[in-house]
């Protein structure tokens, strides 16, 4: 059966594809939705939801679209999710293979970086890096990954140093392939799922991580996110709760669908039977 397959075959697996498909497909559907600046005064303030057909999800204390700016946060928060998880990813399978496969003093000199970054709490990272370099959504993205790192470099080193005494491994020592050949086609392949599995998890923690930085106006103003519109709704939290739980039931339901879609990627990238092909 194939991982995907194996995917589908699990409840939370399915669940979770169908919540991020949804999510997909309305942060690629935004700009036919709602065309125009999500930010723009489009109606009259504080209009509650289904009040009026043209703003379906009410507006804020500026007359701005709610449901414009739930689903321009989609993408925020979608974009940002992935571009810090992949940065992070790559970042930390490059120092975690090779501590892994140079070993002695490499190793040691790279763990102790790892080591430094794991003592910092990832959120308060971000907050300092962002606070000292300034808002902008690359930057977020760059103080996240910072943040998010370690866990796959030191996964990734765990893996390498498991699978470099496997049998295989040492056959293609002893057939004289070059070592960077064994690093990438022996090791790498067989490494990498339990690592990818990690990944969803980095998704989840840098949405969340965005949408915190939003909330406190560290995150980018000039695009729509959630924790903006969350912090937005502070105010009229009596009178207008909705302004703040959209958004933050939107949030809670990206980040289940994330971490359902973990789980079913766990499943799938699981028990293989031995060595990838």
């Amino acid at each position: 059966m194939s991982r995907f397959r194996r995917l589908l075959s699990t409840p939370e697996g399915v669940a979770g594809l169908a919540i991020l498909a949804v999510l997909l497909l309305a942060a690629l559907s935004a700009p036919i939705v709602s065309p125009g600046d999500p930010l723009r005064i489009a109606g009259r303030a504080l209009l509650p939801p289904f009040a009026d057909p043209a703003f379906p999800l009410g507006t804020d204390r500026l007359g701005r679209d709610v449901l414009a700016g739930l689903i321009y946060g989609a993408r925020t928060s979608l974009a940002v999710g992935l571009a810090a998880a992949f940065s992070a990813m790559i970042l930390g399978v490059c120092v975690g293979m090779a501590a892994g496969f140079a070993g002695g003093i490499v190793d040691e000199a790279l763990m102790r970086v790892v080591d430094a970054f794991q003592i910092v709490p990832g959120f308060l990272l971000a907050l300092a890096f962002v606070s000292t370099i300034g808002v902008s959504t690359p930057v977020v993205v760059l103080a996240i990954a910072l943040g998010a790192w370690a866990d796959p470099a030191r996964l990734t080193r765990a893996q390498v140093l498991a699978i470099r005494e496997q049998d295989y491994v040492a056959s293609a020592r002893v057939i004289g392939m070059h070592p960077v050949g064994i690093a990438f086609r022996e090791i790498l392949p067989n490494a990498l799922p339990p690592v990818l599995a990690l990944s969803a998890t980095i998704v989840a923690g840098a949405i969340l991580t965005e949408a915190a930085l939003s909330f406190l106006g560290l995150g980018n103003p000039n695009i729509a996110t959630w924790g903006s519109m969350i912090a937005e709704g502070r105010s009229v939290l009596r009178s207008a709760a909705y302004l703040s739980v959209i958004p933050g039931a939107a949030l809670a339901v990206t980040v289940l669908g994330v971490h359902l879609f973990s789980e079913g990627l766990v499943n799938a990238l699981g028990d293989d039977g031995g060595r990838t092909a």
